[in-house]
């Protein structure tokens, strides 16, 4: 949520500068209510691996599906989606900050942070997302007296917006202000330079960067500002009555109004559309657009998102929220946030969780079920393979789709794709084998099974007694809060040429063996390798955490 009041942004001036339009622009010395945290040891503490691992996706409880799924046999998912990591949110003096925006940028995401209430205290971290196997808070930054609603990163620096009390401070003309702060590598640093430009409006509430431009949308009776991005200089500004959320595709720029609804603008930030929107999107609630080719999606709240035509400003559909069966509170079941990736859309419904749609063959959008994860989703981005989820005092959501590569896929491209149960049960005497990307249940092997792709096992794989399984590309077994084993059972084997992980125990029994094929395999255990007598393990790997 967006305070109706601004809030305070203290700094010691070092030089003013006067702007069109009276923008005055900061540069600061050292602020005592900045602060920044680069400590390694103090930053991995905010590190939690605890849910990590294979995620279900469930029903929407409201559907027939659902209702008849004890007497139909489930089918294996299309998405095998690991959880990665979860960052909790900063405290500050017992109050804990709420994640209010994310941006994804290469190897990175950049996650700002602010305070429900009255207290004004926000935050900004920068995670390393390169190696999803440890990702990495390498950086935080501090406003003690600043809440912050949006981030984004571009050329060496990161670009905050938020908003300021302008009646009480030194410094500001206005309540909403947009930042510029460098960054060298993965850290904040010189937080004496920090520029600043002022605009009015409650509150900031989005930005984007425009080649050498920065667009930044403020609240209720404000205006979408464009700032010269090296000095934010203010270059021309536009009053709206209330602006959520401004969004950028090629050429076209998009903001939502909370009043009029959406204005999609050309290049040259003429007016080429106006998208009426009816719904009631709440007081001070931020809403994030998203663009995929000529679609526009909008969160309308208890509504869902709705589809329209980029062109015509026609309504093509509502994805409605469907009804988490887990983590359903009523009081906040709104969506806040879209992303497109790839033939997906992910809706970020609040209390009723992270959703995931694809497209269908006539172009609408199905929905697949809710994500299995804790907290009240507030945003999300998603960008390649990774899906950064904001959820408020849950913190940030690291969440892998763990599609395979193009390499894998070729390499598979002579086996069937696997459809059937979650359950995968192979006879004795039989041999199957599979190519594909699913989320199962579980596994039990008493014949030969060969799996190439990438998989999600949420419960036990059993390998019985002579059985053999072959696996090809990537597994991920189990979840931290709630672990699985993979067993080889006397005298079968396992057989790997990839990336296996095991969120708890391998065990091997009495004339097990384990083979590794090739020299690129990885072995990511978080319980304890247990072998019986005479195990053979064979072939080149690497032990992550050290288990064998």
């Amino acid at each position: 949520m967006l305070k109706n009041r601004c809030l305070i942004l203290g700094a010691t001036i070092l030089f003013l500068v006067s702007c069109s339009d009276e923008t005055i622009v900061y540069q600061d010395t050292f602020a005592e209510d900045i602060s920044i945290e680069n400590n390694e040891a103090v930053l991995q503490q905010s590190i939690s691996i605890t849910n990590a691992g294979a995620l279900d996706i469930f029903d929407d409880i409201s559907t027939n599906r659902s209702a008849f799924k004890t007497t139909l046999e489930e089918q294996a998912g299309d998405y095998p989606i690991t959880q990665i990591a979860q960052i909790n949110p900063p405290v500050h003096q017992g109050s804990i900050l709420t994640s209010t925006h994310v941006f994804v940028a290469e190897d990175y995401a950049y996650v700002s942070y602010n305070t429900v209430g009255e207290t004004y205290l926000g935050a900004v971290d920068i995670i390393r997302i390169s190696n999803p196997i440890n990702p990495r808070l390498t950086s935080r930054l501090f406003y003690v007296n600043a809440d912050i609603n949006s981030v984004r990163y571009d050329d060496g620096y990161v670009y905050i917006a938020g908003g300021v009390d302008a009646e009480i401070s030194n410094l500001a003309t206005e309540n909403s202000f947009v930042a510029r702060i460098r960054v060298k590598k993965d850290k904040f640093y010189d937080i004496d330079e920090i520029t600043y430009g002022f605009q009015v409006g409650q509150n900031a509430t989005d930005l984007v960067i425009d080649g050498d431009k920065v667009l930044v949308s403020s609240g209720a009776e404000g205006v979408l500002a464009t700032y010269d991005k090296t000095t934010l200089t203010k270059i021309s500004e536009q009053p709206f009555s209330d602006l959520r959320s401004v969004a950028k595709n090629g050429s076209q720029l998009a903001v939502l109004d909370a009043v009029t609804g959406v204005s999609i603008f050309d290049q040259n930030n003429q007016p080429i559309l106006q998208i009426p929107i009816t719904t009631d999107l709440g007081i001070a609630s931020k809403k994030s657009l998203d663009f995929k080719n000529n679609r526009i999606v909008v969160p309308e709240a208890y509504r869902g998102a709705g589809v329209y035509n980029a062109s015509t400003g026609n309504l093509l559909e509502y994805i409605d929220i469907p009804t988490n069966p887990i983590l359903e509170n009523p009081g906040d079941k709104t969506t806040n946030a879209v992303g497109f990736n790839e033939d997906v859309i992910l809706m970020a419904n609040g209390g009723a969780g992270l959703c995931l749609s694809e497209e269908l063959p006539d172009g609408s959008f199905g929905v697949v079920g809710i994500l299995e994860l804790e907290g009240s989703m507030n945003y999300l981005a998603t960008k390649g393979d990774f899906i950064i989820a904001a959820s408020g005092k849950e913190g940030v959501q690291i969440i892998k789709f763990n599609r395979p590569n193009a390499e894998l896929v070729d390499r598979c491209k002579d086996l069937p794709e696997y459809e059937g149960s979650e359950k995968l049960i192979v006879l004795p005497r039989e041999i199957r084998a599979y190519s594909g990307s699913k989320n199962f249940n579980n596994i039990n092997i008493s014949g030969a099974l060969l799996l190439c792709g990438s998989w999600t096992v949420r419960n036990t794989v059993n390998v019985t007694d002579r059985a053999i399984f072959e696996m090809q590309g990537m597994m991920t077994v189990g979840r931290n809060n709630r672990r699985s084993n993979v067993v080889v059972e006397e005298n079968a084997i396992l057989r790997i040429e990839g990336e296996l992980t095991i969120y708890g125990d391998l065990i091997l029994k009495n004339g097990a063996t384990l083979e590794f094929l090739g020299d690129n395999n990885k072995v990511n255990i978080f319980g304890n390798v247990e072998k019986e007598d005479d195990v053979t393990v064979t072939g080149t790997f690497e032990d992550i955490r050290g288990k064998f």
